[in-house]
């Protein structure tokens, strides 16, 4: 009776060794935070969300904004000049006094890694004028990005208002902001050297996302707190050639959450390269040559979901003949990859040669060929 109570048992343990503990390796398990979403850039899908569209206070992640207009406003190597006006801010700040000169370039570093609350309003400013005046600038880049859910007021991320974003809207502005060269370098280094003051000096800022030193595969973002909104975190990491961007809002524990979030990311997603596709040879009517050869460019590398491997598939759209002249490299069709029903990509197909039309022949020339053939018509039967 003993032995199989203990069978029993330990059939049932086994159970949920499989199931209630292996939550979390076998996906992302309990988070900390109250919104949370993880994102794969590249096909815009969502891999993971938790309340991801509610509109929450997101701190100094609004910093994300206020560079990418920065940088997308101004030259990088402008220099300004603080006015006394701008610095006048609570909470973090880089330290920045009115008269002092700094490089926009410098400026936007001090802002994402050291969170400089006076460096937001600084660029606020320097390139609207006043704050009210570039939160208007912030709500019409959002708008252009996708951001549905947000509502900037301040170009710092300090509670004011209705100051908020979602989730997937922070996704969205990290997705953009990435694109961007010069704020996806800084967001990825850990310290850096900066020059400001009046005279300027050199002051080493350094970066407040621990997460780059936690998790390998992280390459930014930014962090952001107050007692409103919590800890709040937008970050990104790629690993093995995908990339994926994860954000939370009000979390208790947002360095394990994003790990645990990227652990499952990346255990379900791979980078795979497109196969290129054997093209015909297609008729030339009218041509010095009956018939041309084709060439595409090179299928791109992709990021899929792993079971989507099996889901390949190409379409090919070209004309039934062409008609000469033919000029190499001009586009004749078209070749379409899918995952499934969700279009990967499309890759122009282009001619490889130069046809040249056949010369049109003379009105007895023309007579002779006609006659001629009508004799051979005529001998064959």
């Amino acid at each position: 009776m003993q032995k199989k109570t203990l069978i029993i048992f330990l059939t049932a343990f086994l159970v949920l060794l499989s199931t209630g503990m292996g939550t979390k390796a076998a996906g992302i398990g309990s988070l900390s935070s109250q919104s949370a979403v993880l994102y794969e850039p590249e096909s815009g899908r969502i891999l993971y969300e938790k309340d991801a569209h509610t509109p929450r206070p997101m701190a100094s992640t609004t910093k994300i904004m206020t560079a990418l207009l920065a940088i997308e406003r101004c030259p990088a190597d402008k220099i300004l000049t603080v006015s006394g006006e701008a610095v006048r801010v609570e909470g973090s700040a880089l330290g920045l006094r009115g008269g002092d000169q700094i490089m926009m370039l410098d400026l936007v570093t001090g802002l994402l890694l050291e969170s400089g609350n006076d460096a937001a309003n600084v660029i606020a400013y320097a390139i609207s004028g006043g704050i009210p005046e570039f939160a208007n600038l912030m709500n019409e880049r959002a708008a252009t990005i996708g951001m549905k859910n947000t509502t900037f007021v301040t170009p710092s991320g300090l509670d004011q208002g209705d100051h908020s974003s979602s989730a997937y809207d922070m996704a969205l502005l990290a997705a953009e902001a990435l694109k961007n060269d010069t704020i996806a370098k800084i967001c990825d280094t850990e310290s850096a050297l900066i020059e400001f003051g009046n005279p300027p000096k050199k002051i080493r800022v350094t970066n407040h996302n621990r997460l780059l030193k936690l998790y390998p595969y992280a390459i930014g973002m930014k962090t952001g707190f107050t007692k409103k909104s919590g800890r709040c975190l937008v970050s990104a990491a790629e690993k093995d050639g995908v990339k994926l961007i994860a954000v939370t809002l009000k979390a208790g524990d947002d360095w394990n959450d994003h790990i645990a979030i990227y652990e499952h990311g990346f255990s379900i997603t791979e980078s795979f390269s497109l196969p290129e596709i054997a093209l015909p040879k297609t008729p030339v009517s009218g041509g010095t040559a009956h018939q041309v050869n084709l060439i595409a460019d090179v299928p791109p590398v992709v990021t899929l979901i792993r079971d989507e491997t099996n889901k390949l598939r190409s379409e090919l759209f070209l004309p039934k003949f062409l008609i000469a002249p033919v000029i190499a490299g001009e586009v004749v069709g078209e070749v379409k990859y899918f995952a499934g029903e969700r279009e990967l990509c499309t890759l122009s197909i282009k001619a490889a040669d130069n046809i040249n039309a056949r010369p049109v022949a003379g009105f007895w020339t023309r007579m002779h060929r006609y006659f001629a053939n009508l004799l051979h018509e005529w001998l064959r039967i």
